[in-house]
């Protein structure tokens, strides 16, 4: 895996009806190195999901162009939303076995199963699952074809506290075990500083990053609450036009 480098000069939500055409994003520049958690942090509505998107090849319909290494092509994607998006009629082991090959999906969802503590659970329909639950499958479907890149988009939003750490706990010891770039949305910094190694703070639309800061916390101290809220304090504290904008 190579670095991505995306590059977004411009994307517009044309005119409908009443609605005069938007502009969403304007002069986007990131580089995503190899093996990165990257955490996307910015405003309601300032144009994330799109982003995510576009760099799922899910919206062509802009100027710009994403770009791995040399080349001028997507990489292979997993992409967690918002809503986990199971199939009702389908069990666990079968939404994961879903997006993969036949021949190769044992080995890899007894692991991943495992992992992310879901082994019982394996012949259960969605509707039986909590949300939790549910998100934890969707992480599962996602790591199962061996993404160059993963997107997550909010993927513990309406998750409580408890269970929101620790489906993250568990995340990031699959991410550990399985490492993939990580291009990871959310409106919660606290969660962010948990997870990333770069924090990219966005404006407002049209979007464009204001913001790179790295995170200085070991990881193995990253589950004291202190730490956290520290480092949280000092960025704010040393970033006005950051601060005003969360």
């Amino acid at each position: 895996m190579t670095d991505i480098r995306i590059d977004i000069r411009e994307k517009v939500f044309p005119a409908v009806g009443q609605a005069a055409a938007h502009a969403a994003i304007q002069d986007f520049h990131l580089t995503l190195h190899s093996g990165e958690f990257v955490c996307l942090v910015g405003p309601s509505g300032c144009g994330k999901t799109t982003l995510l998107n576009i760099v799922a090849g899910l919206d062509r319909d802009y100027r710009g162009e994403i770009r791995i290494g040399r080349q001028q092509a997507l990489p292979k994607i997993g992409y967690i939303f918002q809503n986990p998006r199971l199939l009702p009629w389908r069990t666990v082991r079968q939404n994961i076995e879903l997006v993969l090959q036949e021949s190769s999906a044992g080995n890899t969802v007894d692991f991943l199963l495992e992992a992310m503590r879901l082994t019982r659970f394996q012949h259960v329909y969605p509707e039986r699952l909590s949300l939790g639950m549910s998100r934890r499958v969707a992480i599962i479907r996602a790591f199962a074809i061996d993404p160059e890149l993963l997107l997550m988009d909010e993927p513990f939003v309406s998750l409580d506290p408890p269970t929101a750490r620790q489906v993250r706990e568990l995340l990031l010891d699959l991410w550990r075990k399985r490492p993939h770039t990580v291009l990871f949305v959310t409106h919660d910094l606290r969660e962010a500083i948990a997870l990333a190694d770069r924090l990219i703070f966005l404006s407002p639309s049209p979007m464009s990053v204001i913001g790179d800061i790295r995170v200085p916390i070991e990881r193995h101290l990253r589950q004291d609450e202190n730490e956290i809220e520290a480092f949280r304090r000092r960025l704010l504290d040393g970033a006005p036009h950051i601060k005003q904008l969360l």
